[in-house]
């Protein structure tokens, strides 16, 4: 039998087709309409239907050229389900630069949203009604804001066990164990009923190039693992997550030019001369030194600190521990975690 079409809008898009389309969003103060485009690709068997979005923060692009390679690479003749992509969800942000939206809400804080509300309160509304309710997995696409960098990583609930499952299988060279936010995305269409990753990496208004092979290959093992697409054998399996279930932000201790002696991705161990800070004329005011032994995850772009910024992000890694009553896990998290939860 002929699979049927698939409504989304006011579109139906035929089995074995791609689609991009566009749902209205607003109009700017000139008059022109806003819509969110999104581009749907309704394979010709049966299978899930699982969305992609990218560009919730205006200024994050990595993402947007994540979701162009990975549809690039999409067949909708052989694909088994359907697959949603929304690459710009905060278009008003990304047509000004801007992170946020014009009345400096923040999107992901603004879910579930209403069909009445704010223009944010809309936005999401949108997405959960056309988009999320549609869907039993999603990938939410980010990067780090406020003049910071991330190493691509997951972000995830992996006390959740389809969660953890795909959070290993999208095989980022992290995945951090997360709480959600309210009003963030991951919150509302996990309440839904959706399994949901945060992928993170690079920083705003920059393609990341390490963050965005990462993110694609995440992706495709995802819908592979999923059973919509097939991947061709590699001659290597996949890369393995490391572990994290805690994050700490290391802190300026004297304002002055910062110099940062590690790099993302890298080892530290506690005590570990990371980063100094020096005035104007060279002299050197004081030392960052990692509370933690862990990875940099996260780091400040700025040169110039003033006392008390988070410079350097360290995730400290995780071992399960078997103990007399089953597996020991530290779910503890820190108030510097907070900083970066679900951007």
């Amino acid at each position: 039998m002929t699979r049927p079409s698939f409504s989304i809008g006011a579109y139906d898009i035929a089995p074995g087709t791609r689609k991009d389309i566009d749902l209205p969003l607003a109009r700017l103060v000139t008059g022109t309409p806003v819509s969110l485009p999104v581009l749907v690709f309704h394979g010709s068997e049966d299978g899930p239907t699982i969305w992609i979005n990218a560009a919730l923060h205006g200024d994050e692009v990595s993402g947007i050229e994540i979701i162009r390679r990975v549809t690039e690479l999409l067949n909708p003749e052989s694909l088994r389900g359907t697959f949603i992509a929304a690459p710009i969800v905060n278009v008003h942000g990304f047509l000004t630069g801007d992170r946020y939206l014009p009345d400096r809400r923040d999107l992901n804080r603004s879910f579930p949203g209403t069909s009445k509300g704010s223009l944010a309160g809309r936005i999401a509304n949108l997405v959960m009604t056309e988009i999320v309710s549609r869907c039993s997995v999603g990938i939410d696409l980010h990067s780090g804001s406020d003049h910071r960098t991330n190493l691509a990583q997951i972000r995830a609930d992996l006390d959740d066990e389809k969660t953890a499952e795909l959070a290993a299988t999208f095989a980022a060279p992290l995945m951090i164990h997360s709480k959600t936010r309210d009003g963030s995305l991951r919150q509302e269409a996990a309440k839904s009923g959706a399994t949901v990753l945060v992928f993170e990496g690079g920083e705003a208004w920059r393609l990341d190039q390490a963050s965005i092979r990462s993110g694609v290959d995440g992706v495709l093992r995802v819908l592979a693992h999923e059973g919509m697409i097939d991947l061709p054998p590699g001659d290597e399996p996949p890369p393995t997550s490391k572990l994290s279930r805690k994050t700490r932000w290391m802190r300026a201790p004297e304002s002055g030019i910062g110099r940062l002696r590690v790099g993302l991705g890298d080892s530290v161990a506690e005590g570990q001369l990371i980063g100094e800070i020096y005035d104007a004329f060279g002299t050197r005011l004081g030392k960052v030194t990692s509370r933690t032994d862990g990875v940099v995850v996260g780091l400040a772009l700025d040169a110039i600190v003033n006392r008390g910024d988070a410079v350097v992000n360290v995730a400290e890694l995780f071992e399960e521990k078997e103990t007399g009553t089953g597996v020991e896990r530290d779910v503890s998290e820190s108030a510097d975690q907070k900083i970066e939860s679900d951007s």
